[in-house]
């Protein structure tokens, strides 16, 4: 038996296992379940790369151990396939996007199948068609109904070169997460969707699930609850005329006798509000102009100089103070945190501190440092918990804790100030200005008729039930259900538009609509659903992708969710994660999944480290470091690929790649082979009498180690036992081989992650196939049972030393007590010959492998 042809051996196997049907999961089956999910593919053009296989290897394994444990397992697939990655490589090969993707799952799947993942293909789908994404939309249209979907203007970040919009989750240092490019603000109509809703029970319900702490901390920081008060500050218009209000958040109500400014972003509508009044309008105009074509992390960045305009014939009352302060328009102050305003307090916030400076403007300390000397600040002293309050009136001498509540319930006693909390996590915006995406099922009606029974319902909400279309109202209209799929059109072309409008506004024919509730002509909505829209509930689908009536059978899901074991990427723990468990709640909550499922749709989530290119590098085309596992698996075999993926190191860290460690795991499966196949001519030799003190210790590492997601050293352990049947058959007085049951152990705890090769060498030791039953399939064995009374060897070597020196060994039965081993020890000459001199007043005593004799 030789793996001269890995290839063909993978390829025979995994023809069977299809043929039996060996990774279908079971409905209602009353077994224990399990659902252990991998994030689906995105299937560009350039097909599987070697990171793809780490993670769903990983899952494998932990999927193929479960069914051998006797549960019933669901391990699904599919495609994630609308999206701008696909528009772009179709706009880059001049081919639609369509023919594209269906090229690339195509190929995908072909990769998929020839890394042996046990993935039940019987349930796969992809995001583009339109049985799937009929459902996408009607959770859109759940949502909008729930006024959980409106539209609005508002300044949104702009891909430059995409030409799209995008979501803040989207943008990664100032720069579009997808290509790289430039992003700047532009004001735009967007459907959003009101995530912030959820947003505390986005934070509450991380009690109820098993993630990392650094995927935990992820979550909690983008949402970024913050607690502190709304203040109100008055306006006057030229010093005197009251003009309205500013209103404020902040987490340092403490300090408000400190501050001396106030600055609006140049976004905000107190510009727009008060135009007549501002002296320099077409400065404050300009400013405002240049501060949306920046980034937010340009806006913010703590290292520029901080630049603004007074607003000159604007001023507000500091409602503690009663003084009249400057208002200024800063680009360093954003719209989407908070109120879009702030109260500048330079003692005590940096960035105010340098605005202060630079304009000339009183900086006031209300929190005492104790380092300071009475000399005028150089930087702002950020207050700690334990600050005194001074410069306050009647609150001075409190601690800042103290001082916070105090003050608070002081602004709001005088009806300037309120207790609130406030989150950094804005609405999601959910238009996209492309072509290969989910068309949003709703039309805009100019009816009188719908616009009489819009009246007439009450149901008026500026964006979401009705909107300004060139300059004229439109009664937003949702599809009826019995619409749904409403299908993206076929087009010669797709590409981005220089407009920024999508390229579904061009195709007249689809845009021109009848209107369903009047049958009036009305226009359809251009904007497409962003990519995560398909992402987001994908893992509802697996438990019934046929149901052409429901998103889901409930029966289906409260069998099979919440999700036991979730793993994907770090990358994705803010974006994906985060839209998912809004959706899943958003569906729990209207009854579309059960309440037995839970509030959370995820149990467990786990994350794999990178695969880097050699040297630490990250790979990519232009580096030329790019691994395709085609062209591993053509030279080693997938169970190479497989085991040396899972033993490039620790499985939640980037790992480089390294040419050396493939051939090292080639050698060890080449081992396991020539061995079994020795193995079947060696009747004749005796059974190794100790090999289940190596084996006993296997069964129980490799199974905790799975289940702890340490694959290196699993596959180590693997290594170790492999070595020590080895050393049986070079025992010193002859060839021992093992007993069929200790090789059958072996060979199931392989399994899981050399697959093919397993059932190969399970079938050499007589173990009849048959496609069907599949019961003679290695996968239809128990998983082994670590049986601590045959890891215990019968008799044992203990080192006997005098005062730390080794002088004799004595063998004994395994278990020996402190009273009669040293009795033994003591009978040894060499020992006897060391005591003589001197009586030994201490024994240190090691159960089963040491005694020691001190005499001084």
């Amino acid at each position: 038996m030789r793996r001269g042809n890995p290839q063909k051996i993978e390829r025979k196997w995994q023809k069977r296992w299809a043929a039996g049907k060996l990774d279908r999961a079971a409905d209602f089956d009353p077994r224990p379940k399990f659902y252990g999910l991998v994030e689906f593919p995105y299937p560009s053009g350039e097909g599987l790369h070697v990171g793809h296989p780490r993670s769903y290897t990983a899952m494998d394994i932990i999927c193929r151990k479960r069914r051998m444990e006797g549960v019933n397992v669901l391990f699904p697939i599919g495609f994630d396939a609308f999206g701008l990655p696909a528009e772009n490589y179709a706009v880059k090969t001049k081919t639609h996007p369509a023919v594209t993707t269906a090229a690339n799952i195509k190929n995908f799947m072909r990769q998929l199948k020839a890394l042996g993942l046990s993935f039940d293909w019987s349930r796969a789908f992809a995001t583009t068609e339109p049985e799937y994404y009929r459902w996408t939309q009607w959770i859109f249209l759940q949502l909008y109904r729930r006024g959980l979907a409106y539209r609005a203007e508002i300044p949104i970040n702009w891909c430059e070169n995409c030409k799209i919009g995008l979501a803040n989750e989207e943008v990664v240092d100032g720069r579009c997460e997808r290509c790289g490019g430039p992003v700047s603000k532009r004001t735009k109509a967007q459907w959003l969707l009101r995530i912030t809703a959820y947003a505390q029970r986005l934070i509450d319900d991380l009690q109820l699930v098993d993630y990392p702490e650094r995927v935990r901390q992820s979550q909690l920081n983008w949402i970024g609850r913050s607690e502190g008060a709304e203040i109100t500050f008055p306006v006057r218009a030229n010093g005197a005329t009251p003009s309205g209000a500013l209103t404020v958040f902040t987490t340092r109500p403490d300090t408000i006798f400190g501050a001396t400014f106030m600055v609006v972003a140049p976004e905000h509508a107190l510009l727009a509000q008060h135009a007549a009044v501002l002296k320099n309008q077409d400065e404050i105009q300009r400013y405002a102009q240049a501060a949306r074509s920046k980034s937010d992390l340009e806006r913010t960045d703590l290292a520029k100089s901080k630049t603004g305009v007074r607003l000159d014939g604007l001023s507000a009352v500091n409602p503690a103070t009663g003084k009249e302060i400057p208002i200024f328009v800063a680009d360093y102050v954003l719209s989407s945190y908070g109120t879009g305003a702030i109260m500048a307090v330079p003692a005590h916030d940096q960035r105010d501190f340098e605005f202060a400076r630079a304009y000339q403007l009183p900086v006031v300390p209300v929190v005492a440092d104790p380092a300071g000397n009475g000399a005028p600040l150089t930087a702002a002293y950020v207050a700690t918990q334990g600050g005194t309050i001074i410069n306050s009136g009647q609150f001075n001498g409190l601690l800042v804790p103290e001082a916070v509540s105090k003050i608070t319930a002081w602004l709001e006693y005088r009806g300037v100030g309120k207790r609130a909390i406030t989150y950094k996590l804005r609405d999601w915006v959910f238009s996209r200005q492309r072509y290969w995406g989910e068309p949003i099922p709703l039309v805009y009606c100019h009816s009188d008729e719908c616009r009489n029974r819009r009246l007439a319902s009450g149901e008026n909400t500026p964006g979401v039930h009705m909107v300004i279309l060139d300059g004229r109202e439109h009664t937003v209209v949702p599809l009826p259900e019995d619409q749904l799929p409403l299908e993206l059109p076929k087009v010669k072309r797709y590409e981005p538009t220089a407009t920024g409008e999508s390229p579904l506004a061009a195709v007249g024919k689809w845009v021109a609509a009848t209107c369903p509730q009047c049958g009036g002509v009305s226009r359809r909505e251009t904007d497409v659903m962003p990519n995560w829209a398909g992402s987001n509930w994908y893992f509802l689908r697996y438990t019934d992708p046929e149901n052409g009536e429901l998103l889901a059978d409930p029966k289906k899901l409260r069998y099979w969710l919440p999700v036991d074991w979730y793993n994907g990427g770090m990358e994705h723990t803010t974006l994906h994660l985060l839209y998912s468990r809004f959706i899943y709640k958003f569906l729990w909550d209207i009854g579309a999944v059960p309440p037995e499922c839970g509030p959370e749709p995820y149990k467990k989530r786990t994350s794999h480290g990178l695969i880097l290119g050699a040297g630490g590098e990250k790979m990519s085309k232009s580096r030329g470091n790019v691994v395709n596992p085609d062209t591993v698996i053509a030279e080693y075999g997938a169970d190479v690929l497989r085991v040396y993926e899972m033993f490039i190191g620790p499985f939640d860290q980037p790992s480089p790649w390294d040419t050396k460690g493939i051939i090292g795991v080639k050698r060890f499966l080449d081992g396991v082979t020539e061995y079994v196949a020795w193995w079947t001519t060696a009747a004749k030799f005796p059974e190794a009498s100790d090999l289940d003190q190596a084996l006993q210790p296997a069964v129980r590492k490799i199974g905790e180690d799975i289940e702890a997601m340490r694959f290196n050293t699993a596959v180590a352990a693997l290594m170790i036992a492999r070595n020590a049947l080895s050393a049986a058959r070079q025992h010193a007085q002859g060839a021992q081989r093992a007993s069929l049951s200790q090789l059958e152990t072996y060979l199931l705890l392989l399994a899981p992650f050399a697959p093919h090769l397993a059932e190969e060498l399970w079938e050499a030791l007589g173990h009849k196939h048959c496609d069907r039953s599949h019961r003679g399939s290695i996968f239809s064995q128990p998983w082994p049972r670590y049986e601590a009374s045959r890891a215990q060897a019968a008799t044992v070597t203990v080192v006997v030393q005098v005062n730390g020196r080794v002088r004799d060994k004595v063998i004994m039965p395994a278990g020996t007590g402190e009273k009669e081993a040293v009795v033994q020890a003591r009978q040894l000459r060499n020992v006897q010959r060391y005591l003589a001199q001197s009586a030994a007043v201490r024994v240190v005593f090691v159960p089963d492998r040491l005694i020691n004799f001190v005499t001084s």
